[in-house]
């Protein structure tokens, strides 16, 4: 897929069982040719330590599988890269993002992946106007519906978007009338519960506990034992490593509760995890950006592409949703580079209205951007199956189409809801 690279330009990505270490030679004006355009720095942020390292690693597959398609050149200029390593944390974010920026001098900033990240790196992304930042796939509402940064593109809908359709179908196939939930303490999560929460009630629906753990749970014995057994389902809003951990102590502990999946506990990351715990998944209802078993033809094609482009034993059996969201962002940042030339001049005036107007025609469905910056897209209501292989994929059920950030209400109802948290939004039929 990725034509040969020449001297002014070495990338070496080494996928280890566990780590994904990304050696960047640095381009040495020295050897380039006459006349040459300088190459157009891109920093990349990820998730590779704590809980959601398995998240970042294939995160940076989806960013690397972007960077072959176009021969790591764009707009006629060479693509030199350089990673930096979260761990989920804001704090880890926004040092990993003044080291790209500040230290490395990159031009375009691609990251991060996790909720509370991306708002750290809307706030920093303000001190910065030089530099244009794209969100990997980072998904709290926050980021950018409050005061966002002119300056940072989200081509992911946020977790409340990858909430549109759940509510209904658990209430209205499933038959779910109470429901309780547990999820990670922090903003992704909270905006995952959000928009279940509105979708649920609005019907009828009752949650009757919210459950919160911090951010790399290594013992889950006490939660388990205080999850109520008068509901019809328990919503899981965990992941990465959380996610596994609950899930083995759980079937230790002989549950046997109706689970409903939030976006990142059924992912490729947990579904392909070691272990036969993660067959407590199955037929699990749940919603995101993607569903693995869908038969649409681009889709088809990306993931042949992912699996060509990595060994088997180095990636998972379909591409997670790590891997899509940090693949359309790239997506977005080569193409607008293509459509300007690769002209960052005038503080990337040109390069941010490309980005502004594009259409991106992802894998996963069409997406656009509103006044925010933010993306308008398709989610997917799914349920986890086992393949005739013996892996855990997801199964399509239904798609909701052009999903926006207030859920199809009106923006001004929709923020006097408030921010999502514990208790927000109420468990209410109207607002």
């Amino acid at each position: 897929m990725a034509g040969p690279e020449g001297p002014a330009q070495r990338e070496v990505y080494e996928v280890k069982t566990g780590t994904i270490a990304l050696f960047v030679g640095a381009a040495m004006m020295a050897v380039q040719p006459a006349g040459a355009a300088e190459p157009i720095r891109i920093g990349v942020m990820a998730t590779l330590e704590g809980t959601y390292t398995v998240l970042g690693e294939d995160g940076i597959r989806g960013f690397e599988l972007a960077l072959m398609k176009w021969g790591r050149k764009a707009g006629g200029r060479d693509i030199e890269v350089i990673v930096a390593s979260t761990d989920a944390t804001p704090d880890s974010a926004v040092r990993a993002a003044r080291k790209l920026v500040e230290q490395d001098g990159v031009d375009i900033v691609v990251g991060p992946l996790s909720g509370s990240e991306g708002i750290a790196i809307r706030d920093y992304c303000k001190t910065q106007p030089q530099v244009t930042f794209v969100n990997g796939i980072s998904g709290a509402q926050e980021t950018t519906l409050y005061d966002p940064c002119p300056n940072f593109f989200r081509f992911n809908m946020d977790g409340a978007q990858w909430s549109a359709g759940l509510g209904e179908y658990i209430y209205d196939e499933k038959g779910y009338r109470t429901i309780a939930t547990i999820g990670e303490d922090y903003s992704f999560v909270y905006t995952q519960v959000f928009g279940l929460v509105l979708e649920f009630c609005a019907l009828g629906g009752e949650v009757t506990e919210r459950f919160w753990v911090p951010l790399g749970t290594k013992d889950f014995s006490s939660i388990i034992a205080a999850l109520p057994d008068d509901v019809d389902a328990i919503y899981l809003g965990l992941g990465g490593g959380d996610a596994v951990n609950f899930l083995n102590q759980y079937a230790q502990a002989g549950g046997d509760a109706a689970f409903v999946g939030g976006t990142i506990m059924v992912d490729g990351t947990v579904l392909n995890s070691k272990g036969r715990a993660k067959e407590l998944l199955i037929g699990v209802p749940s919603s995101g950006p993607q569903a693995d078993t869908w038969d649409d033809p681009g889709w088809r094609a990306f993931v042949k592409a992912y699996q060509d482009a990595f060994p088997p034993e180095k990636r998972f059996p379909s591409p997670s949703l790590l891997a899509t969201g940090y693949y359309n962002a790239t997506t977005a940042v080569l193409t607008a580079l293509d459509s300007i030339d690769g002209d960052l001049s005038d503080g990337q005036k040109r390069f941010r209205e490309e980005l502004t107007k594009l259409e991106l025609d992802a894998p996963n469905g069409p997406i656009r951007l509103d006044g925010n910056r933010q993306a308008i897209g398709w989610n997917f209501v799914s349920e986890v199956v086992q393949l005739e292989d013996g892996n855990l994929a997801t199964r399509l059920v239904k798609i909701k189409k052009e999903v926006n950030q207030t859920l199809g209400l009106d923006p001004a109802t929709f923020k006097k809801i408030g921010l999502p948290g514990r208790d927000v939004p109420e468990c209410r039929q109207s607002y």
